[in-house]
């Protein structure tokens, strides 16, 4: 998978420190991953939660932190739409953010 952008993470894990090790794990096994759908995403993420529009919901830190993506499965491509805690998840409409 092609993950847009790294730099999104990186900036976030500079104001959160604690959230660095989970994000770059994340990054990795998603980058060295082929998604064609949502079952391969429950595979190794059996708590991802999967929206309409392709948007997948992550935990990561033990579901201290949320990460939106959009996934685009014929092209391999991930778009990071947002991180955050749960208080500021729960201000956002994830669905089309």
């Amino acid at each position: 998978m092609r993950i847009i952008a790294k730099s999104t993470l990186r900036e976030y894990w500079l104001t959160h420190a604690d959230s660095e090790q989970a994000l770059k794990s994340w990054y990795q096994e998603t980058e060295k991953s082929t998604w064609r759908g949502p079952a391969d995403i429950k595979l190794n993420y059996p708590g991802a939660s999967i929206l309409a529009n392709n948007r997948v919901i992550f935990n990561i830190k033990g579901n201290t932190y949320r990460l939106i993506v959009k996934i685009n499965y014929p092209y391999q491509m991930v778009w990071i739409r947002f991180i955050g805690t749960h208080a500021e998840y729960d201000k956002i409409d994830a669905t089309i953010i």
